[in-house]
C-alpha cells in the first residue's frame, strides 16, 4: 500500500511539472525582409557572369628561364639542400624576387626504391626543403605551394645509380599573371 501511494504521488508530481512546462510561449519574432532588390529574370533566362580571363599562364621553366630554373637533386633518403643546389636555388630566389607576382610550385621526386608511401613522404620534405631555402633567400612563402609525386615521375626509367640520382630531386613550375 505504501509503494502503491508513493508511485501515486510521484506520478502526480511528474504531471504537474509538465503541465508547468508547456505554459504558452510568446512566438519567435519573424525575420527581417532582406532589404535587397531581386532584379526580374524571365523564365529561361540564363544570366551569365561577367567575362574575366583567369586563366594562369605558366612559364614553362624549360622554355622560359631554363637557364635559371633548374632542377636541384638531393643525395639518397635525404632531403637536406646540398652545397651544388645551393647557387640553383639562390638564382632562383633571385629571378623569383625581380618578378614579385609569379607563383611557384615545387615538386618533390624520389627514385623508385622504397615504398610509394614512403617515397611520398620523402617527396614532399624535398619540397618543403627547397621551399624553406628559398624563403630564407628572401622569396615570400605565401607566393609557394609544394607536391610530392614520390616515384610516380621518373627523368630516367634505368635501375642505375646514375639514374636514380637524376630522380631525386626537386622541380618548379611557375604561374605568372596575365599582362
Amino acid at each position: 500500500m505504501y509503494h502503491r501511494n508513493l508511485m501515486t504521488g510521484v506520478l502526480l508530481l511528474g504531471a504537474l511539472v509538465f503541465a508547468a512546462g508547456c505554459g504558452s510561449t510568446a512566438p519567435a519574432p519573424a525575420p527581417e525582409p532582406d532589404p535587397t532588390p531581386v532584379e526580374p529574370v524571365e523564365v529561361g533566362e540564363v544570366v551569365e557572369p561577367p567575362v574575366r580571363d583567369t586563366t594562369p599562364v605558366y612559364v614553362d621553366p624549360m622554355v622560359a628561364h631554363k637557364d635559371v630554373f633548374r632542377a636541384v637533386h638531393f643525395e639518397f633518403n635525404k632531403y637536406r639542400i646540398t652545397a651544388e643546389s645551393k647557387p640553383i636555388l639562390e638564382a632562383i630566389a633571385g629571378l623569383l624576387k625581380a618578378n614579385p607576382n609569379w607563383k611557384v610550385l615545387v615538386e618533390g621526386h624520389c627514385d623508385e626504391r622504397g615504398t610509394n608511401e614512403y617515397n611520398l613522404g620523402l617527396g614532399e620534405q624535398r619540397a618543403l626543403s627547397t621551399k624553406r631555402y628559398l624563403v630564407s633567400l628572401g622569396v615570400a612563402e605565401s607566393r609557394f605551394q609544394t607536391i610530392s609525386y614520390g616515384e610516380e615521375r621518373p627523368v630516367d626509367r634505368a635501375a642505375t645509380e646514375a639514374a636514380w640520382a637524376k630522380n631525386r630531386r626537386a622541380e618548379f613550375r611557375v604561374e605568372a599573371p596575365r599582362s
